[in-house]
């Protein structure tokens, strides 16, 4: 719950988000600008900037704090109806709320604490690209809300990813930070490559 001062900021903070949206047009705008947000394919990278867009469409402070107000817990977010606010502005953030509340919140939590891969496969395939074959891997990685996200790109450019890792990791692992069967297939993989890639 907010203490004395925390409710008199709050207060402001909830009267300046409102006369915002009592501009003309103002609801639906912001409706729509969510609604696109939820739906899009690109939705992590569209939540990503979110406030900044609702802050072009609200002003600064609005804007961050309608972002807040729909992730916030619900006991302060209860605190909105002990403020005098037009009944359509309250009505409608707590639809907002519902619709696109925790969404958002998962998603902001997802990318402020990106630990949401929890799984992976990886396949090979052979394209046609005018006229010659072209080697190129599809990852699949199982995101933090279990669905699938896959990326297809030549096999250079995974090997480079493969070595990127590698070199970003190697230094700052320690003797329990990877295991011996890892290390073997490693090994053995950049064998591999090195008998498939040698010229003469």
């Amino acid at each position: 719950m907010l203490d004395h001062e925390e409710k008199f900021l709050f207060k402001e903070e909830i009267l300046a988000l409102a006369n915002s949206l009592a501009e003309a047009g103002a609801l639906d705008n912001v409706e729509d600008l969510l609604t696109d947000v939820i739906t899009s394919p690109r939705f992590d990278s569209e939540v990503f900037t979110l406030e900044r867009s609702l802050q072009v469409m609200l002003g600064a402070r609005p804007g961050t704090t309608l972002v807040g107000l729909l992730t916030v817990t619900p006991e302060v977010f209860d605190e909105v109806a002990e403020v005098r606010i037009p009944p359509e502005i309250h009505e409608r953030l707590i639809a907002w709320r519902a619709r696109f509340g925790l969404a958002i919140d998962n998603a902001l939590n997802f990318l402020n604490n990106p630990d949401g891969i929890q799984g992976h496969n990886f396949a090979t395939q052979v394209a046609h690209v005018e006229d010659r074959r072209v080697l190129q891997g599809r990852l699949t990685l199982i995101r933090y809300n279990n669905e699938p996200q896959f990326f297809v790109a030549d096999a250079s450019v995974f090997l480079g990813l493969v070595a990127d890792v590698m070199d970003r990791l190697g230094p700052y692992l320690e003797p329990d930070g990877v295991d011996a069967e890892t290390v073997a297939r490693l090994r053995e993989g950049l064998a591999l490559i090195e008998r498939k890639t040698a010229r003469g």
